[in-house]
């Protein structure tokens, strides 16, 4: 049984790094997939698929707005509010 939640990698003399068949046929990564890969405050690299880093923004958003709050409805109404203001100088 493979553990999902940490595992090794191994980096060939090329720097090259091989993904766990079962991660890659889990979040569907094919050959020609492209994948995000960021550096963290401890230097630790993190790699994503884009569906995932999606995710990860959508939630870290939510924690700060809530969910009955959609920011482009606030964005218009905030520019109306500003045109208004100007048209009233």
């Amino acid at each position: 049984m493979v553990d999902m939640g940490e595992f090794t990698l191994r980096i060939d003399n090329q720097g090259r790094v091989t993904l766990p068949a079962w991660w890659r046929k889990q979040q569907q990564v094919g050959p020609a997939s492209e994948l995000y890969a960021a550096v963290n405050e401890d230097g630790g690299l993190v790699i994503e698929t884009r569906e995932q880093g999606v995710r990860r923004a959508r939630a870290l958003v939510r924690r700060y707005i809530p969910e009955d709050v959609v920011l482009s409805d606030e964005l218009i109404a905030e520019r109306r509010r500003e045109a208004e203001r100007e048209r009233d100088r």
